[in-house]
């Protein structure tokens, strides 16, 4: 894999790139996969695996889950997500039938939210950003996501794309992302693969877009080999400090990267889990 010349990380207050400003170096943390992204100073926000569920019988989220989506947006929007096509596929997924019950009333908070076997459904920021990184200059027609968790980032992605193609290591949350895929009726346009993430899904390889929702020391090369011509993968990468990458394919074994925010993700691991 080629990279841009220069140091790994070589800008210490931020600097900008063809996507705007980055947050590179400037002092952004997370404090795990999903979670909001914080300014230095401020309190951290509480991990995801010890939230307490909060049951609120009085909020009727079919009367209530539209508009609950629309501030949603709105937040995006101040969050700096200007891509109209990827705000409209967030609003068109109803993120409260992703996650627990006992959280539905919270599906619209920009947090991340426990859904089971140690992991998370990412926070909303981290969904728009990383889809509108991909589709910054056209809609890919075919994407791969590895992680697809409970399936929330693959249904949003399904709202945009042609095909998508998830794969999940942990039979469980494999099992419920086909449940929401099916009650979405999503099932043809969006499949669910159980299996290897850090493999891809060679079968319906090349993709015009690959995202990746676990972070490993170095993106694995079968990833990016996976990637057609001119493809775009978005990743995070690094252990304990972890940077969002976004990679292109230039050439047959060639690729171009870009590090962008700070970022925290569940790590990347082989295999799978039953």
């Amino acid at each position: 894999m080629t990279s841009k010349p220069g140091k790994r990380y070589p800008f210490a207050d931020g600097t900008r790139n063809r996507f705007g400003k980055s947050s590179l170096g400037s002092g952004l943390s997370a404090s795990n996969s999903n979670t909001r992204i914080v300014q230095r100073g401020q309190l951290q926000p509480t991990p995801s695996a010890v939230l307490s569920p909060q049951v609120s019988t009085s909020v009727n989220l079919g009367l209530n889950s539209e508009r609950s989506r629309g501030m949603m947006i709105e937040r995006l929007r101040r969050q700096g997500i200007t891509d109209e096509r990827v705000l409209a596929a967030m609003q068109a997924v109803p993120r409260h039938q992703f996650v627990d019950q006992g959280l539905a009333s919270r599906a619209y908070e920009d947090d991340a939210l426990p859904i089971g076997f140690a992991q998370t459904i990412s926070q909303p920021w981290v969904v728009a950003h990383m889809i509108s990184l991909v589709c910054d200059q056209k809609i890919p027609t075919k994407v791969l996501e590895v992680g697809a968790g409970c399936g929330y980032q693959a249904a949003v992605l399904a709202q945009l794309v042609k095909e998508v193609y998830a794969v999940e290591r942990i039979k469980g949350l494999c099992d419920m992302a086909r449940d929401h895929m099916r009650q979405l009726g999503l099932s043809q346009r969006a499949r669910i693969m159980f299996g290897d993430g850090m493999q891809g899904y060679p079968a319906a390889a090349p993709y015009d877009a690959i995202v990746v929702a676990a972070a490993g020391p170095v993106i694995p090369r079968t990833l990016l080999e996976q990637l057609t011509l001119g493809g775009r993968l978005i990743a995070p990468e690094g252990t304990t400090q972890q940077r969002l990458v976004l990679v292109e394919r230039t050439g047959q074994a060639t690729w171009r990267r870009e590090e962008l925010d700070a970022v925290r993700f569940v790590p990347m691991r082989a295999g799978t889990q039953i």
